[in-house]
């Protein structure tokens, strides 16, 4: 057995939230008359409880450190609390950490409401046993104390990890493995000298230590992102990746037909405004390039657990080729069935725009290709087809209206997928 409970930190650790508390301390310093915090010496304010950083670095009394601290936490509720990020591979960490049956708990100094509207924030909240924090803003409470509180009432072996000095040593006062997480905002010279017993450069790394080299990885996600060609596919998908990352999601953007080198050559051609092929021909290259895409680059990034965001999959075939050339859905999709070989989206978001605007947009680009100069008819059987899908398939696939601004797309489009991942 490696561990069977992991306690982890949360500021420099399971999130990077120094954008946050920089601003909270630039506040609290404007309200008190006080010169800025250098910038170099923000990140001794990270971890430690404020309350005691104000009177360690910036020479406060008691009573002044308290008033500092008082201005700190307002503007930070108020104004900074969500300017953080997750840092990249925590979920799949704390996946394999469940998968393996692992007590996950977080133990954190922050007070315990900001953490917890944190992790429901990013949507980690789910994948903790507990979560532990102070409890009220003047609690002195030290991290041993939390630690002891996060632990579950058995365990064989146990690991903290964090990154800085007081994670570290109050580890090992509670008997805990001390695991450093280098990738936050302790050096590896700070964590060793404080007792670390193992460091990680990444949450990967740190992966490899809690739960072994030859631990599974779980599957990752595939979001295919279906439309009319001009429906803002492109804008949606760069911030759909935007906020994924944003949560710690390794995400690769990839695109039907094309996503290899050879998919590539067979989008040049199908695309081609000066190349004539019969509907069968282009329905069956189209499916060429999937085979290869689905093989080379979609099934091997879901075994390393990566988010899938696939500018248009199967779906398109089935209504481009099944009905907007008039082959047939079901013809189409046989056709497909050994290129796609099981591997379908576990989620479906399918922009809908009226064809009309939809024409005007792709009418503004400079060259249309081949398919983009098909008829009005063509883009009506396609619409149509669409919505045949969507209603025949309604759990993965998944309407939202394209014709609002841009942030009222991307607001539903992302509870979506938010939904997507919290529900695995």
């Amino acid at each position: 057995m490696r561990y069977d409970a992991v306690l982890f930190d949360f500021d420099g650790t399971i999130a990077d939230t120094e954008r946050g508390i920089s601003a909270a301390l630039r506040t609290a310093c404007e309200q008190l008359g006080m010169e800025p915090i250098p910038p170099q010496q923000i990140p001794l304010f990270i971890g430690p409880p404020v309350l005691d950083a104000a009177q360690r670095y910036l020479g406060m009394d008691a009573q002044q450190a308290a008033v500092f601290h008082t201005h700190f936490r307002a503007a930070y509720r108020a104004y900074s609390l969500y300017e953080a990020t997750v840092y990249p591979g925590i979920p799949l960490l704390l996946r394999q950490l469940r998968a393996q049956g692992v007590y996950v708990a977080v133990a954190s100094a922050k007070p315990v409401d900001m953490v917890q509207s944190l992790l429901n924030h990013f949507g980690l909240a789910r994948l903790f046993d507990r979560v532990v924090g102070k409890t009220t803003s003047d609690a002195d409470t030290h991290k041993e104390t939390l630690l002891r509180q996060a632990l579950p009432a058995r365990y064989e072996r146990a690991a903290m990890v964090g990154d800085r000095l007081y994670d570290m040593e109050a580890a090992k006062a509670v008997g805990l493995d001390a695991i450093g997480a280098a990738w936050g905002f302790g050096s590896a010279q700070e964590l060793l000298a404080s007792g670390a017993d193992a460091l990680a450069a990444t949450p990967q790394e740190a992966a490899s230590i809690l739960c072994g080299e030859s631990a599974p990885i779980p599957r990752g996600f595939f979001i295919s992102i279906e439309g009319l060609d001009g429906c803002g596919k492109s804008t949606q998908i760069s911030e759909l990746a935007r906020h994924l990352r944003a949560r710690g999601y390794d995400v690769l953007c990839t695109r039907e037909p094309g996503g290899t080198p050879i998919s590539e050559d067979i989008r040049a051609l199908i695309l081609d405004p000066e190349k004539s092929m019969c509907n069968e021909t282009e329905a069956l290259l189209y499916a060429a390039s999937r085979c290869e895409h689905v093989r080379r680059v979609i099934r091997p990034a879901l075994e390393k657990g990566q988010v899938v965001l696939c500018d248009r999959y199967v779906d398109s075939s089935l209504v481009y080729q099944g009905a907007g050339r008039e082959l047939g859905m079901d013809k189409v999709a046989q056709i497909n069935a050994p290129a796609v070989d099981g591997t379908m989206p576990d989620l479906t978001l399918l922009f809908v725009v009226n064809p009309q605007a939809a024409f005007l947009r792709r009418s503004s680009a400079t060259k249309l290709d081949r398919l983009e100069r098909a008829g009005e008819a063509f883009f009506l059987r396609v619409r149509d087809a669409y919505d045949l899908l969507a209603d025949t398939e309604p759990q993965r696939i998944r309407r939202i209206d394209a014709s609002r601004n841009i942030a009222e797309v991307t607001a539903e489009a992302c509870g979506y997928l938010d939904k997507l991942l919290d529900g695995r």
